[in-house]
């Protein structure tokens, strides 16, 4: 009941975050819509066909694009809405008399149980429980065996006696929710859940009818469908709690626990998803969206139920010149932009880069406004392109990476596991553990994305954690 309540407010959280950077654009449409009155007052009788044409088709445009933006936003209160009415039924459901008062004996210790401030990790993952929550999910007999088990194996300094101790369910929620915070790409791309090998059908090209007579003969159409493979792989590896642990209280374990395991994968994931080296390389993963782009030759073992491979290299794979600045920058960016096709898609580009990249962006947008202010159009989204700018610091210097990353399929396995090391580590005074995560991810559209380097091409170089475990790479 209280993970149903914490899910739910993190829904709500998300959804108020994509309305709040939809109503951001409502200016960038003001301002569209003023040029366009203006333009349209301008229309003389000297105003050629072809110039009435192009700007009809501007009006259409607008009409379409404003349409579409108000459609969303509708959409998004709507959501909002039913999420919070959910909330409010899922708390009255909660809602129980207040305990009775505990022994004068039995005060001290409860207050001691009960603390009222949480360390930062902690609070990050549970301070938006109440304590009528919090109390009800570290009472739950599954939780309290967990983490006592973890307790007693690290004040025991031995290995559990299961080799995998699974996190209980009601602790699944929670971690996939901190993978999800930790990792900026997960909720942009399409996830899949699958259990072992998966295929992701994909429709070819729309053929164009044919115009014949009323009652001629028909033309057959020929409509091909692809699949798009994956594959199961796993991201882990285990890390070491200190002793000293065991002196704080259960919510302080679990929240170190959690964040540790959801900070290491979440990081690891955003990584494959950009440059994955698929299993070209010993050390197995996802493909990158990068590592395709650069792709110049048809890689050995490529499937023929596939969609055909194409080069994307030259098209795809883009540069800015260093000196290109301001206005002009931003109009090299927009036509480079236009190599991600999104005839799949169905959402807006999303744009990836590190902090550097992105204060480049900042300075390059600033302007000097009617009060003398100076002003940027970055605002977490790409000035006039648009789309949503994530950073990520692994990312190399002048390195912007875009597309529709809803065309990125991401297939996830079932079996997140939590467990101590068979060995450990007593001079240290700590305890092994070890966490883990399996997943397979390609572009299913590779030519939806572009990446573009400012001064120089973009690589699909790029450092991961060493599999020394394993073949030492």
């Amino acid at each position: 009941m209280a993970l149903k309540a914490l899910l739910l407010r993190k829904k709500i959280d998300d959804a108020k975050k994509s309305l709040e950077l939809l109503r951001q654009k409502d200016a960038e449409f003001e301002t569209r819509e003023t040029e366009l009155t203006e333009s349209i007052a301008e229309v003389t009788e000297a105003t050629t066909e072809e110039e009435r044409n192009a700007l009809d088709e501007m009006v259409a445009s607008f009409d379409a694009d404003k349409t579409a933006h108000e459609d969303s936003k509708k959409s998004l209160e709507d959501e909002i809405a039913g999420l919070e009415n959910d909330l409010a039924a899922e708390e009255a459901a909660q809602r129980t008399d207040p305990p009775a008062e505990p022994q004068e004996e039995h005060k001290k210790e409860e207050r001691k149980e009960v603390k009222p401030i949480m360390n930062t990790r902690a609070a990050a993952i549970f301070g938006k429980m109440s304590l009528q929550e919090r109390t009800a999910f570290f009472d739950r007999e599954d939780v309290k065996s967990y983490l006592t088990e973890v307790r007693t194996a690290i004040k025991e300094k031995r290995a559990l006696n299961n080799v995998g101790l699974t996190i209980p369910t009601v602790m699944l929620g929670l971690l996939r929710q901190n993978i999800e915070d930790f990792s900026k790409l997960y909720k942009h791309v399409t996830v899949r859940a699958i259990n072992g090998e998966g295929r992701q059908l994909i429709m070819g090209e729309i053929p164009e009818a044919v115009w014949t007579d009323c009652c001629a003969n028909l033309n057959e159409l020929t409509l091909s469908f692809y699949d798009l493979e994956v594959d199961c792989y796993m991201v882990a590896g285990y890390f070491a709690i200190c002793n000293a642990n065991l002196e704080d209280s259960d919510i302080d374990l679990a929240a170190e626990l959690l964040t540790a395991l959801g900070q290491s994968i979440g990081l690891a994931l955003d990584k494959a998803i950009l440059y994955g080296r698929n299993a070209t390389t010993t050390q197995k993963m996802p493909q990158g969206i990068v590592s395709r782009l650069v792709q110049t030759a048809q890689p050995a073992g490529y499937p023929a139920t596939a969609r055909p491979w194409v080069d994307l290299h030259e098209t795809n794979v883009l540069t800015i010149a260093s000196t290109v600045t301001g206005v002009d920058f931003f109009k090299a960016l927009a036509i480079d932009s236009g190599a991600a096709k999104g005839a799949y898609a169905r959402g807006e580009k999303v744009w990836v880069m590190n902090e550097t990249t992105y204060t480049k962006v900042v300075a390059e947008a600033m302007a000097i406004d009617a009060g003398g202010a100076i002003v940027s159009g970055v605002n977490g989204t790409m000035p006039v392109i648009g789309g949503i700018i994530e950073v990520l610091n692994f990312l190399p210097d002048n390195v912007i990476i875009g597309g529709y990353f809803e065309l990125y399929t991401l297939a996830e396995r079932r079996g997140a596991q939590f467990a101590t090391s068979e060995h450990v580590r007593f001079l240290a005074n700590q305890t092994v553990m070890k966490g883990t995560a399996r997943y397979d991810g390609a572009p299913a559209i590779a030519e939806a994305f572009v990446a573009v380097g400012i001064g120089a091409a973009p690589t699909a170089a790029m450092t991961f954690a060493s599999d020394t475990a394993n073949s030492g790479t």
